[in-house]
């Protein structure tokens, strides 16, 4: 084989687009080089290139991602759990309808079992020079959120694996889309030998030159399109290795891409809320008349007892005026699902314990879904701490009772609060936090 196989590969985007003219520019030059000197070129997204606290991909559910990813001319992608949990099912079953590449995730399927008739577990590409690769592909689990949008979402290495069995015996070369994380990946060469390159995203890692791990080249490429994976393969399918591109050594062809984005996405979002008639300021240190109201709202839409949340959440002030879908997601744009939780009395008193943190207020919080700047002071919504003794709706709380609390989804993944973590919940989706907010007022506006 006298032909060099190219792999170039980008994963958790989270539409971050400064960065994503450079990229289209690079993907399509190198493309057309590669294929001119008679080489072979695949170009394959890792997952998470939807992020929607972007208002571009809000305002398009995703889709605009999708034709960002067509016009770069994309051959496959796998997706991440911001494409999987952060939309509604009938939007994700959507998302991909014009899409001029292949889904390669065999992981999720609907509730009766069958796979989406938009994704499928493994795709064969041969090449001119008559190389059969195989693209295998899964994502990050997160099986309560799934099951809650009807998904029936399995062990993503195990459906790797099957799908290898599937195909080894058909191709000369297996391609893994891995949204699974590093340590997932590091596990998965090891006991699947039969993967040549194994391609690797949610936890933002970076490989500069590959990883192997026996006969598997791991490559990874960061996140917010800072980098560009490179793989090359060649020697009779003997020599393989990875590099990256970093893309603010690149041209920008466009510096006002993302201001323009920005602007499309405000304009899909100018659906009117409500008219605010008082100016309600975000106050990340102490309480506030938003915060209260943001706490009634939540309590409210669960019927809840009581209700915890992080005033850093609030991105800005709700002005006088009209408020608009586009301005309650620069408010609240955090993909972050209410989640209820039924807590004992001592239990809830010992969460209200540890939320005092006097640290906490101050952590510049990345992830989790939080997509703001400083966690900000615990904000307790019809719950108080009076001496020892706590109190719900002014009523003294019994240890031996049970408590309805409605919190942030990011409180139950044990970082904050390990109880959390092992309490039976509820979480609400596809809601997000702008949505709750934005129907409180909506609602209210309408009983006047």
């Amino acid at each position: 084989m006298s032909e060099t196989i190219h792999i170039y590969h980008t994963n958790d985007l989270h539409s971050h687009f400064t960065n994503w003219p450079s990229i289209k520019a690079l993907l399509t030059e190198r493309k057309r080089w590669h294929e001119e000197e008679g080489d072979f070129c695949l170009i394959l997204d890792i997952g998470d290139h939807v992020d929607r606290s972007h208002p571009f991909s809000e305002g398009t559910a995703g889709k605009g991602n999708v034709e960002l990813l067509n016009d770069a001319c994309y051959d496959a992608a796998t997706i991440g759990n911001n494409e999987g949990i952060t939309l509604s099912k009938e939007e994700l079953g959507e998302l991909y309808v014009q899409a001029d590449f292949d889904v390669i995730v065999g992981n999720l399927k609907d509730a009766d079992g069958a796979v989406p008739s938009w994704a499928k577990p493994y795709h064969i590409i041969e090449t001119k020079g008559g190389v059969k690769i195989g693209l295998v592909g899964a994502t990050a689990e997160f099986t309560p959120f799934y099951k809650r949008l009807g998904w029936k979402i399995s062990d993503g290495k195990e459906a790797i694996i099957q799908a290898v069995e599937d195909i080894k015996g058909q191709t000369d070369l297996i391609i893994c889309l891995s949204h699974l994380g590093v340590k997932e990946d590091e596990l998965l060469a090891e006991v699947c030998p039969d993967i040549d390159v194994i391609l690797g995203a949610h936890t933002h890692h970076i490989f500069h030159e590959g990883k192997m791990i026996g006969n598997t080249l791991l490559g990874a490429a960061g996140k917010f399109g800072a980098y560009i994976g490179h793989v090359t393969i060649e020697n009779s399918l003997k020599h393989k290795k990875a590099d990256l591109i970093e893309t603010s050594s690149l041209r920008n062809p466009d510096e006002s891409f993302d201001e323009c984005l920005v602007k499309k996405g405000k304009e899909q979002l100018m659906a009117p809320i409500f008219y605010n008639e008082e100016k309600l300021k975000a106050e990340w240190f102490k309480d506030s008349m938003m915060s209260e109201l943001f706490g009634q709202a939540l309590i409210e839409f669960a019927q809840a007892d009581c209700a915890l949340f992080n005033a850093g959440i609030f991105m800005g002030d709700m002005q006088e005026g009209e408020m608009t879908r586009y301005d309650f997601h620069k408010l609240l744009p955090h993909p972050i699902n209410p989640c209820l939780i039924e807590l004992t009395g001592a239990e809830l008193k010992e969460i209200y314990l540890q939320s005092l943190n006097e640290e906490w207020p101050h952590i510049e919080l990345k992830g989790l879904g939080f997509r703001g700047a400083i966690f900000g002071k615990i904000i307790h919504a019809n719950m108080k701490l009076e001496g020892h003794r706590l109190y719900v709706n002014g009523e003294l709380v019994l240890s031996d009772q049970l408590y309805r609390l409605i919190t942030l989804d990011l409180f139950t993944f044990g970082y904050f609060f390990p109880a959390l973590k092992r309490a039976p919940k509820t979480y609400f989706m596809p809601e997000f936090l702008r949505d709750v907010f934005s129907q409180f007022f909506q609602s209210k506006a309408i009983k006047k």
